[in-house]
């Protein structure tokens, strides 16, 4: 074969490779392009629609899910959100309410262990279970177990061997109920709307006096961070 003939052939290759190329880059762009174009979002409305007049989607932001995590869910996935949802909410106002009572100077009384270390030695916050002059080890290890206990028996639709409540995050669990059965559905509705709000808020209050107690200074009401 002559060098014309190999040079011919050494081009039908070569011409052969840049077409294949050519393919492969534009069939990746296509890939590229179809990453960003726009969802089908007519399931996932339906979906959503479901759950656009459920307790909570109220003013002034109404039926709000920004990450998404009603996209194609159940009513029981929805349930297992306003399970977490009420409880973490109800946490947090107990939690809002202990900053601001221990800072206040009100403190329970007596010793908190056997060495005659007193409940108003220890610093309020987060300081009193990790910084340097917090509770020992054990007491926190008390806590823990404490709180296991209460998710795991009492904090919960049907603890005790009774039955499941009228909604979901009903804890009353056959005791304690304050008037509860004597309300009709509006004034029941309102009240549990009232408190998704107030734990909403206690969340975002919470989470707003750590961050302020890791900043340090001083704020209205709470007091000295």
């Amino acid at each position: 074969i002559s060098n014309s003939g190999i040079s011919y052939f050494s081009f039908l290759s070569s011409n052969n490779q840049l077409e294949t190329m050519k393919s492969v880059i534009f069939a990746a762009a296509i890939a590229s392009a179809a990453a960003f174009a726009p969802a089908q979002t007519g399931k996932v409305s339906t979906s959503l629609n479901a759950f656009e007049e459920e307790l909570g989607a109220q003013a002034p932001l109404g039926f709000y899910d920004p990450f998404g995590m009603l996209d194609e869910a159940d009513q029981d996935r929805f349930d297992r959100l306003r399970f977490v949802e009420i409880k973490h909410g109800r946490v947090a106002q107990l939690a809002f309410l202990g900053q601001i009572v221990t800072r206040a100077g009100y403190h329970l009384p007596g010793d908190i262990d056997m060495s005659g270390n007193s409940f108003a030695s220890f610093p309020n916050g987060f300081a009193a279970i990790g910084g340097p002059d917090s509770i020992p080890g054990a007491g926190t290890g008390q806590i823990l177990l404490f709180i296991g206990f209460l998710e795991l028996g009492v904090m919960k639709d049907s603890a005790n061997g009774a039955e499941p409540g009228d909604f979901v995050g009903d804890f009353r669990n056959g005791y304690i109920d304050f008037g509860w059965d004597t309300f009709d559905e509006e004034t029941k509705l309102t009240k549990r709307a009232v408190e998704l709000n107030q734990g909403r808020a206690a969340m975002m209050g919470i989470l707003g006096l750590m961050v302020h107690e890791q900043l340090g200074g001083s704020l209205p009401i709470v007091g000295e961070m």
